[in-house]
């Protein structure tokens, strides 16, 4: 995998991570491994020891004291993309949650990513969609999550945005956090 550029039809220049990440020989020795949160699945563990490259890439594009709560390859074992979920638990209170989607294809595709808080109140949604080459997102819950259980994490990939979602590669959704 490769987060070196961000190939983004309407988007605005390359993003700070996506420059450091341009230059990985110059911060390889600095970066420390990804945490995993100590409740990841199975599947998710698997991913962070077979790639922890792209786990720690991932990371660096959300920022600064995010652990990976969860890794899925997409659609399956054929991994057209990976879906990336973190937490940062810093005001220790509540998580903020960040999400990146991989395209592991390494051809530019329609995707799109989005974060929905599970809120009564006000429920809010957080999207980053384009044609991408490389990943959609990082994307971020807007404020800390004080209802963690049942938020929305979307995961679309398409050959183009005028397709269907039924046509989709890749159309995934998850809750982040635990649901009854």
């Amino acid at each position: 995998m490769s987060f070196a550029v961000r190939c983004a039809s309407g988007a605005a220049g390359l993003t700070t991570a996506a420059l450091i990440l341009a230059v990985p020989s110059v911060y390889a020795a600095e970066q420390t491994e990804a945490p995993v949160a100590s409740f990841a699945d199975a599947g998710t563990r698997a991913i962070a020891a077979q790639d922890r490259e792209a786990v720690q890439a991932a990371a660096t594009l959300c920022g600064d004291g995010y652990t990976l709560i969860y890794a899925e390859r997409l659609p399956d074992e054929r991994r057209w993309g990976t879906l990336f979920t973190y937490m940062n638990w810093s005001d220790y209170s509540a998580g903020r949650g960040c999400a990146v989607f991989d395209n592991n294809l390494g051809v530019s595709k329609y995707m799109k990513l989005s974060i929905c808080e599970s809120t009564i109140e006000s429920p809010e949604c957080v999207t980053d969609a384009g044609n991408f080459s490389q990943y959609a997102g990082p994307v971020y819950s807007k404020t800390y999550w004080k209802y963690q259980q049942c938020s929305k994490v979307t995961a679309i990939m398409k050959n183009s945005a005028s397709d269907s979602d039924a046509a989709a590669l890749i159309n995934r959704r998850l809750s982040v956090g635990t649901c009854n």
